[in-house]
């Protein structure tokens, strides 16, 4: 099986697709280089599946994830989740103490969310930003400087690294979805949770339309998990909706119901982009 993901070797996102699909030496994994790059690569037949993130618990939502299922053509489908824990990890070229730490590398988000351990544990050193945590963690490796990356315990390992300080972030239950992109809808086949995600695109500002969508969810018992609303890119004022539904709207009737009558009212075009299986082992 080839699938790409968000790379280089060693991120969260090489993390969570080992958790989704189990030992890469099975896969043909391809990493590239941005979430755009990602997209593109299915779209092209380069892989035909790729894992992106879609939100983060602290962070919110990766809004270039949501601006390419919303607005770039071909449409590209949602075909499961896994929910991953984020550990964030102190890093070093092995025989570098934290003591002797002089510069943190590592991705803008990762020093933010650990902001108090490194108030408290190396006041006063620098920060530099990389363009991943895994990206991070190959610098620290390959310099003689004292230097320390904020990173994974899979980019540890695979740059031969060594992890001083474990579990470092400010905010210990911190959780990214991450979602397998494919060309077609997946078959909604198995056992466990199902979700159905959907994009309204609202055909012009009126009262009320938002509210007759969700109450056609409402009126049928259907949980929603998330709403989010983004700019529809045709003015200023003017939105999109995605929303997750939970259940699967290609076996569970009130679901697919609640699409169709709410297509059926002529307020918004639904965007489907698919019904899938949600795993989250860090649960």
């Amino acid at each position: 099986m080839r699938v790409g993901y968000l790379g280089p070797p060693g991120t969260f996102a090489e993390e969570a697709l080992i958790a989704l699909v189990g030992d890469l030496d099975d896969h043909d994994a391809v990493p590239l280089p941005g979430v755009v790059d990602t997209f593109e690569a299915v779209r092209s037949g380069e892989v035909p599946n790729a894992l992106v993130p879609i939100e983060n618990s602290i962070e919110g939502s990766v809004t270039q994830t949501l601006d390419q299922l919303a607005f770039v053509q071909p449409t590209l489908f949602l075909q499961a989740e896994v929910v991953h824990r984020i550990r964030h990890h102190l890093i070093v070229r092995r025989g570098v103490r934290v003591a002797d730490v002089r510069q943190v590398i590592s991705h803008p988000q990762a020093t933010a969310q650990c902001q108090g351990f490194l108030r408290r544990e190396l006041p006063g050193v620098p920060l530099a930003a990389s363009h991943s945590t895994a990206e991070a963690v190959r610098l620290v490796s390959a310099t003689e400087e004292p230097w320390a990356a904020i990173g994974t315990l899979r980019a540890a390992e695979l740059y031969e690294a060594e992890v001083v300080a474990d579990d470092i972030a400010d905010v210990s239950d911190n959780r990214t979805r991450f979602v397998m992109l494919g060309r077609e809808e997946a078959p909604a086949e198995g056992p466990g949770r199902f979700r159905t995600s959907i994009v309204c695109m609202l055909d012009r500002d009126r009262p009320g339309a938002l509210l007759a969508i969700l109450q056609e969810f409402a009126m049928r018992a259907v949980n929603l998990s998330r709403l989010e609303s983004r700019p529809a890119k045709t003015g200023l004022g003017r939105y999109v909706f995605f929303i997750d539904i939970e259940g699967s709207a290609q076996r569970d009737l009130p679901v697919s119901a609640a699409i169709t009558a709410i297509e059926q009212q002529g307020v918004a075009d639904v965007l489907m982009l698919g019904a899938y299986a949600v795993m989250d082992p860090s649960a």
